[in-house]
């Protein structure tokens, strides 16, 4: 994820469908892990559900780069207001880190909207170590400390001209990691899509990995291993996904495609979609579905790969991931985060065919966080695009098989203008820590902005006296 100063520059824009969810099978062919759980810090005890809190990295990097006083004071308002966990940014999509790793660069400057409009990079000057600043604050709060990694990605060509930073432009050689799109123009490397106007059609800010790659799977998986050195309590994956639907049409990515349905070739790409192809065709070519579940499999294969390394370095941090709840679409990145036990052909069958339920990930992890972001006029419902029915149809997805925190975007979503729409926050708590395991809202800067503080803890407190009765 990333802020945008609402201009909704969104990685997934994705169009809606409607769509009956069926009900999960009862097997399980997944591999739990130990859930979540948290205790409540009242006298009794009782179990209460996570809070979660995420902190975007450029957003919010020029009030904490250099300043460990300015995280304290917002740690301490989250904490107050009934927060359990932060979720701390530190691989941005630019591909570069907030910790200490031997494999990529330390991030010295990000790029952020100020308070006149303008776009610009803040560049720190402090040396101490971002990461661990957060644990140990935080943990010194009785906070939860979790670590939000962008995975799948190498590089920002940022919009409006501010130039470019990120491991794919310091390394030309990495030019072969970079993901192949199915362009009406043909086959095209996105290192090739140099505009920076948001408004052009080929503008391509973030240089996605292709997640086929074996190297970049392999640079991924040490980049993590040096995260899982720090205190952390949790990881949550972002961006562990493929680009978009025209993503990714390497000659590597082929091969494996072609392994996967056990033939020696086809008329690449037009058997799986027409080039320009970028959202369900009408009329499907003969692989498409497959080709869909393919992607899905790379996708679990890599989260599998993610579970072990985490665990074998330290088996007390959870592994989770960040999703968008808009499942109806979320094929489109080449993502099921659904259980296996989920039916998605029966539901889906315009675009999973009888395989794709086998690659939901959902029962892999410890710990999900969904993103319900609907308007702050779409709070209570049972369909997508409502925040509470994103949740609803979020549990019918995963099947009991782990538990998830949903809630909305303050940050690009519609009605949270202004400290005067405070309610919509607070009745966005009751809509989805009822309707979910946990409360999950992003972003810091927004909060802050707009001094939502008092409306969390009244939803907050709302919650917590109501487990007590």
């Amino acid at each position: 994820m990333i802020l945008t100063n609402k201009l909704n520059i969104f990685c997934l824009v994705l169009t809606v469908t409607s769509s009956a969810l069926s009900a999960c099978n009862t097997t399980d062919n997944g591999n739990s892990l130990t859930k979540w759980e948290w205790k409540d810090t009242t006298k009794n005890e009782q179990i209460a559900k996570p809070r979660f809190i995420w902190i975007d990295a450029a957003a919010n990097f020029p009030r904490y780069a250099d300043s460990k006083d300015n995280i304290q004071e917002d740690l301490e308002k989250a904490k107050n207001a009934g927060f359990t966990n932060i979720v701390v940014d530190i691989r941005p999509s630019m591909g570069d880190v907030l910790y200490k790793t031997s494999y990529t660069d330390q991030i010295t400057k990000l790029d952020y909207w100020d308070d006149n409009g303008s776009y610009k990079f803040y560049t720190r000057k402090a040396t101490w170590d971002y990461l661990q600043a957060f644990i140990d604050i935080g943990h010194k709060l009785g906070l939860k400390v979790d670590a939000a990694f962008n995975t799948f990605v190498g590089g920002d060509l940022y919009p409006y001209g501010l130039g470019e930073q990120g491991i794919v432009f310091r390394e030309k050689d990495k030019r072969s990691w970079i993901s192949t799109l199915n362009k009406k123009r043909g086959l095209t490397n996105e290192l090739d899509l140099t505009s920076t106007d948001p408004s052009n059609e080929d503008y391509c800010g973030t240089k996605f990995l292709n997640p086929c790659n074996d190297n970049v799977q392999i640079y991924v998986l040490n980049l993590i291993s040096d995260l899982c050195k720090y205190n952390i309590d949790g990881i949550f994956l972002d961006r562990c996904r493929f680009d978009n639907l025209e993503a990714d049409f390497s000659n590597e990515t082929k091969e494996k495609f072609l392994d996967y349905i056990g033939k020696k070739n086809i008329s690449f790409p037009n058997d799986i979609m027409a080039p320009g192809t970028s959202s369900l065709p009408i009329i499907q070519p003969i692989y498409f579905q497959d080709w869909l579940s393919f992607r899905a499999k790379v996708i679990y294969d890599f989260i599998g790969k993610v579970v072990n390394r985490v665990h074998s370095i330290n088996s007390k941090i959870k592994i989770g991931v960040y999703v968008g709840a808009w499942y109806s679409n979320y094929y489109e990145v080449g993502v099921n985060w659904a259980s296996t036990s989920y039916d998605t052909h029966s539901s889906y069958p315009i675009w999973a065919n009888e395989d794709y339920h086998k690659y939901g990930y959902a029962n892999k992890l410890d710990f999900m966080l969904v993103g319900a972001y609907a308007n702050a006029d779409k709070i209570y419902g049972n369909t997508e695009w409502t925040m509470e029915g994103f949740c609803k149809q979020a549990k019918k997805l995963l099947c009991g098989n782990v538990k998830f925190a949903g809630g909305p975007d303050v940050s690009n979503s519609l009605g949270f203008e202004n400290e005067s729409d405070s309610s919509a926050v607070t009745k966005s708590i009751d809509a989805c820590i009822n309707a979910s395991d946990g409360y999950f809202i992003f972003d810091m800067i927004y909060i802050r902005k707009y001094n939502y503080w008092n409306a969390l803890k009244k939803g907050f407190d709302k919650y917590l006296n109501s487990i007590k009765q």
